[in-house]
C-alpha cells in the first residue's frame, strides 16, 4: 500500500511540474479570449480562399447551395455589417463587395478589406468598453456581443469552406496543424 501511495505522489508531482512548465495554450480573459479566437478564424478563412483554385470559386456540391464564392462574400459582407457598426465606419465608406461571378482576385480582395476593418474593431477592445451598446440592425447590442458573434459566424462559414476544399480533394488550413 505505501509503494501505490509513493507512486501516486510522485507521479502527481511529475505531471504537476509539467504542467507548471508549459506554457499557457490560451490567453485569459475576455478581450484576449475573443482576439485570440478572431485571429484563428480569420488565418483558417484567408488560407481556405488562397487554397481554393481560382476555377472553383463558382463550385458548388449541389445545384441549390451557395457557391464557394458566395460563401467568401457572405463573410466579407457579415464583417463589414458588424465591425463596421462597432468601429462607426458609415456604410458608404466600407468596402464594396463585387459579385459572387467576380474573378478569385476581387473576391479575396474585397475579403482582406473586411477583415481589415475587424482588425479594428477587435483592437478597440478592452475591458471597460465591452458592455458599450452599438446600434446595429435596429437593435441595441453590446461591443462584446457583436465581435463573439462575428468570431461564431465566421467559424461557422470556415466549416462551409473547408468542407467544400475537402470536396475538391484539398485539406483545410485547421486540418494541415
Amino acid at each position: 500500500m505505501r509503494m501505490q501511495v509513493a507512486f501516486a505522489v510522485a507521479g502527481l508531482m511529475i505531471s504537476g511540474v509539467a504542467m507548471a512548465q508549459a506554457p499557457s495554450a490560451a490567453p485569459v480573459g475576455a478581450v484576449a479570449e475573443v482576439q485570440h479566437s478572431y485571429a484563428g478564424v480569420k488565418e483558417n478563412i484567408l488560407k481556405s480562399a488562397d487554397k481554393m483554385p481560382a476555377s472553383d470559386f463558382g463550385y458548388k456540391p449541389v445545384a441549390d447551395v451557395r457557391t464557394y464564392a458566395r460563401v467568401v462574400n457572405h463573410i466579407t459582407e457579415a464583417q463589414l455589417s458588424t465591425c463596421g457598426a462597432v468601429n462607426g465606419t458609415p456604410a458608404d465608406k466600407l468596402a464594396t463587395v463585387p459579385p459572387e461571378t467576380a474573378n478569385k482576385a476581387a473576391i479575396v480582395t474585397a475579403l482582406k478589406a473586411s477583415f481589415a476593418e475587424c482588425d479594428k474593431a477587435f483592437a478597440s477592445l478592452t475591458s471597460g468598453n465591452l458592455q458599450d451598446l452599438f446600434t446595429f440592425r435596429q437593435n441595441k447590442r453590446s461591443r462584446v456581443g457583436l465581435v463573439w458573434g462575428t468570431v461564431s459566424h465566421d467559424n461557422e462559414q470556415y466549416a462551409t469552406l473547408a468542407l467544400y476544399l475537402r470536396l475538391k480533394g484539398i485539406a483545410p488550413p485547421s486540418s494541415e496543424k
